[in-house]
């Protein structure tokens, strides 16, 4: 396996920031599962069509959050078993740069964007 490109330093800093989105997202998906579009009461099918609507929003967006949070978990196990900055896929190093941009990257940009057409042919 090779070795990361980023700092001690470096990754100590991305850490601090992954472990802060964590706890941010851990509110907002808290929050986001507390909230109702509806009080129980009888609703005529414009109130129906609006709840069903915004209850679908908020699960996209709780979603879409809590695959992020996910990849953040998965990040700091990396930071923790000493893997960050290693790409799944392929074994070399991801760029200091890439990390920095993106944190919790888990894939090379070379990986990732063969990853996303393999993803785009599965599902179209």
């Amino acid at each position: 396996m090779m070795k990361s490109e980023i700092s001690i330093k470096g990754i100590g800093k991305i850490k601090n920031e992954l472990l802060s989105r964590k706890h941010e997202l851990e509110e907002i998906l808290g929050n986001l599962y507390k909230e109702k579009f509806s009080d129980g009461q009888v609703q005529d099918f414009g109130d129906q069509a609006l709840s069903t609507t915004m209850e679908s929003l908020q699960a996209t967006m709780q979603d879409s959050r809590l695959d992020e949070y996910k990849r953040i978990v998965t990040a700091l196990n990396m930071i923790h078993d000493g893997s960050y900055g290693i790409c799944i896929d392929c074994g070399a190093a991801i760029s200091e740069k890439r990390l920095k941009s993106y944190p919790n990257a888990t894939r090379c940009i070379a990986c990732q964007e063969t990853y996303e057409e393999e993803m785009g042919e599965r599902y179209p």
